[in-house]
């Protein structure tokens, strides 16, 4: 599928009663640069034979361009599965933040691996250019990248396309957040999920929902709940689907160390009172 000029995407379907619940929407892998002469791929998905064969049928289906490289936005499995037989097909070297370099290269041998710089630009084919971004919050090693030619941003899983994101470490993730606010995207592709077209839009909603939930896990803690699953149930719909029930807890977690950083809640033991 077609995007923009220059960007195409395979999109891999998944199933929705499994772990797919996590990527509402699937999830996409992207092909950017000129088909007639070179391009880079964005994340390789899940290691899944099948998805691997799909990534290289749609190769195929391109014209079977150059691949200059495989840009990695984060290590997270359901990103770079199916490197090893990727990168050894294409003949390319994987670029990655430096604290994902080492596992890495410990997956594809030495001289695969290419360490990216923040704000470095990387050349995609057609005349583009990336400018790479770091973006910690979602994971440590996470890399946004923005493309000025269309103002369109590839952001892997701090922003999808169908849902909110689980979050590692909510400061940094609010920081990323505003950095990417201020490419000033139209476009945003995200790793999971449908393209982004009001991308402006859909960036303060995502600081308007980070900062509605910690107003909502403070009233939590204010009215008494002390355990995480306590807080879950009074933040989150009743209904929630029991396989998302982990990653719902994983968010309160992530707000309470960010209040607790800023000494707006205390930590007791495994229990969390109002500082106020």
């Amino acid at each position: 599928m077609q995007i923009a000029e220059h960007i195409y995407s395979t999109h891999i379907v998944e199933d929705q009663s499994t772990f797919g619940a996590m990527h509402p929407g699937g999830t996409q892998i992207y092909f950017v640069g000129d088909p007639n002469d070179n391009m880079v791929i964005v994340d390789t998905g899940e290691p899944y034979r099948a998805w691997t064969k799909q990534i290289l049928d749609y190769h195929a289906e391109l014209g079977k361009p150059r691949i200059s490289s495989i840009l990695i936005t984060h290590g997270h499995g359901d990103h770079i599965g199916g490197l090893d037989r990727l990168q050894q097909v294409l003949d390319c070297p994987v670029r990655c933040h430096p604290k994902l370099e080492p596992l890495l290269t410990q997956r594809l041998g030495a001289g695969c691996v290419q360490k990216l710089g923040s704000r470095e630009t990387v050349a995609t084919g057609g005349g583009n250019i990336f400018r790479v971004l770091f973006t910690p919050g979602h994971e440590d090693d996470h890399v946004a990248y923005y493309m000025a030619k269309g103002r369109v941003l590839f952001s892997g899983d701090t922003i999808l396309g169908n849902s909110s994101s689980s979050v590692r470490n909510l400061k940094q993730y609010m920081s990323s957040l505003d950095l990417m606010a201020r490419q000033r995207p139209d476009l945003i592709c995200p790793g999971h999920g449908q393209i982004i077209q009001n991308a402006t839009q859909r960036l303060q909603w995502y600081i308007g929902h980070r900062q509605q939930r910690e107003e909502q896990v403070i009233a939590a803690v204010e009215a008494g709940a002390k355990a995480v699953d306590e807080i879950v149930g009074r933040v989150y719909p009743r209904n929630l689907r029991k396989n998302l029930r982990e990653a719902a807890a994983r968010n309160v977690r992530t707000h309470l160390a960010k209040l607790t950083e800023e000494k707006r809640v205390v930590e007791n033991s495994a229990s969390y009172y109002s500082a106020s």
